[in-house]
C-alpha cells in the first residue's frame, strides 16, 4: 500500500485501500498472517505507533530495518514479532535456503 501520510518517518494506509483489503479478506474468510513494513532510520523493533496501531493479535509483525544503508545494497535486520494488547514478542525467524540459493 503506498504511504497516505507522504513522510519519511511515519507510514498510514489510505483509509479507502485498508476497508478494500479487509473487506476482500471477510469475503475469503481469510486473515492477515503477517504484516511488515521497513524501519530506515531505527533498529527492527516496533515503535510505540507500530505497537498502538497492532490490531491483528494472530498476525506476525515483520519488520526489517534497512538504517545501515539506507537504500543501497547492503545487509538488513529482518524481525518478527508477535504484538497482542501492547505486549511485543519477539518471534524466532528461520531463513532455509532454497534450491537456487544453494551451492
Amino acid at each position: 500500500m503506498v504511504n497516505a501520510a507522504g513522510s519519511p518517518t511515519f507510514y498510514e494506509f489510505d483509509s479507502t485501500d485498508l476497508f478494500a483489503l479487509y473487506k476482500n479478506l471477510d469475503e475469503r474468510d481469510e486473515e492477515p498472517v503477517v504484516i511488515y513494513h521497513s524501519h530506515t532510520a531505527t533498529e527492527a523493533y516496533p515503535s510505540r505507533t507500530d505497537i498502538g496501531l497492532a490490531s491483528e493479535p494472530n498476525a506476525h509483525y515483520v519488520l526489517v530495518s534497512t538504517r545501515e544503508h539506507g537504500n543501497n545494497a547492503g545487509p538488513v535486520e529482518f524481525r518478527s514479532y508477535s504484538i497482542i494488547d501492547g505486549v511485543v514478542t519477539e518471534e524466532e525467524v528461520t531463513i532455509t535456503p532454497t534450491e537456487e540459493s544453494t551451492p
